[in-house]
């Protein structure tokens, strides 16, 4: 037995002990694909870097086939050029764009997805193509398409499929049109965040069909949700337990902004412990308020930052007690995170699946327990 058909077997086992392999098929999918074809090369992340710096494992050195079956998410580009094989020397700055995701969550969502045999699957971001190939030998190449963005992303994950011995439908282009040749599908899943569902995705799933999405925004903060489609360009659907995070699509990434400059404004108490934004469920709900802005700081010490206007919120410590917040521009992002944080709070700070989305010709809508309670307007 090879080292590397050994450490598969060794991932397969560890994976079915946690719960994320539930039947035999997706085991023996584990077992049969070569990660290593996918990812030849990949960077970690050098511990205590500020801004974070990456080192490039090159094929061969040691621990490289034990990173590769460890159950972790796999960096394979940084600043959407940078491979690790283009770095010759040292460490590298930058931010990760493509990657393997760890194994657990890839499967664990080929689970949620809840395709069977004979169901037409929509694939958005190939990436290495690891989840593509689990798929494929899951169900079949003929009933399997995925897309790409990046061509350069993207050709290195038709050669790795070639190589692995699958020969899924390949697609280079932009995942949020969907399939460019409009073939319904049975089921979509996105291994990217988006900021809203495309409507194409919803043309493009047939009634009865599941989206599973996650949903980010650029305050950074995410959201699984797995949606029904009830008709072309409806769907209704719940956020599930967990917590899951994907690299935005690149469309709905924002945008560049300069230097952040911090700028008077009008001073006031907070109503709410900022802290709260470093809940994984409370910084969505202020995410949900404020989508425009960004996020930065940490504990009682937030920014928030909407370039489009310029409005600014950044909240400290209060000398006599509690918080204080500073606003300035034309949009009162603290005053819109306030009124969803404490909706939040009063409903007992319940986690994401306590949420649920219904999308219509009216719009994209996020609301808290059920469909006529508080809810938040996704920015399509």
């Amino acid at each position: 037995m090879s080292t590397a058909t050994r450490l598969r077997a060794v991932l397969a086992d560890r994976l079915t002990e946690d719960g994320a392999l539930a039947d035999d098929q997706w085991s023996s999918a584990v077992r049969a694909v070569p990660r290593e074809l996918f990812t030849g090369a990949y960077f970690t992340a050098v511990a205590g870097s500020i801004p974070t710096r990456y080192r490039p494992v090159r094929e061969g050195e040691p621990g490289w086939l034990e990173g590769i079956y460890s159950d972790t998410t796999l960096i394979t580009q940084l600043d959407g050029r940078t491979r690790p094989e283009d770095v010759t020397e040292g460490t590298v700055p930058g931010s990760p764009t493509s990657s393997s995701t760890l194994p657990s969550l890839v499967l664990r969502m080929w689970h949620q997805l809840g395709a069977e045999a004979g169901h037409r699957v929509l694939e958005i971001g190939t990436g290495t193509g690891y989840s593509t190939a689990l798929g494929a030998h899951r169900f079949g190449d003929a009933d399997l398409s995925s897309i790409e963005y990046d061509p350069v992303v993207g050709g290195a994950a038709a050669a790795a499929l070639e190589a692995a011995g699958f020969a899924p439908r390949l697609i280079i282009g932009d995942g949020l049109r969907g399939d460019p040749e409009g073939r319904p599908y049975d089921r979509l899943i996105a291994t990217c965040a988006v900021r809203y569902l495309p409507l194409p995705w919803l043309h493009q799933v047939r009634p009865g069909g599941r989206i599973l999405v996650t949903l980010s925004g650029w305050s950074h903060a995410n959201a699984l949700a797995l949606v029904e489609v009830t008709g072309p360009g409806r769907a209704t659907g719940r956020f599930l337990p967990g917590c899951t995070s994907f690299m935005i699509a690149r469309p709905h990434d924002q945008p560049p902004r300069p230097a952040l400059a911090l700028l008077p404004g009008e001073e006031r108490p907070s109503r709410i412990d900022p802290a709260k934004l470093g809940d994984w469920t409370g910084g969505w709900v202020a995410q949900l308020a404020a989508p425009a802005a960004e996020r930065m700081g940490a504990g009682a010490e937030q920014i928030l930052w909407d370039v489009s206007t310029g409005s600014q919120a950044r909240t400290a410590p209060d000398t006599n007690g509690g918080w204080r917040v500073t606003q300035r521009g034309p949009v009162r992002l603290w005053d819109r995170v306030e009124r969803a944080v404490r909706l939040w709070q009063e409903a007992g700070e319940p986690h994401q699946e306590a949420f649920g989305i219904t999308v219509s010709a009216a719009g994209q809508r996020v609301w808290l327990g059920t469909e006529d309670g508080p809810g938040w307007d996704l920015p399509i």
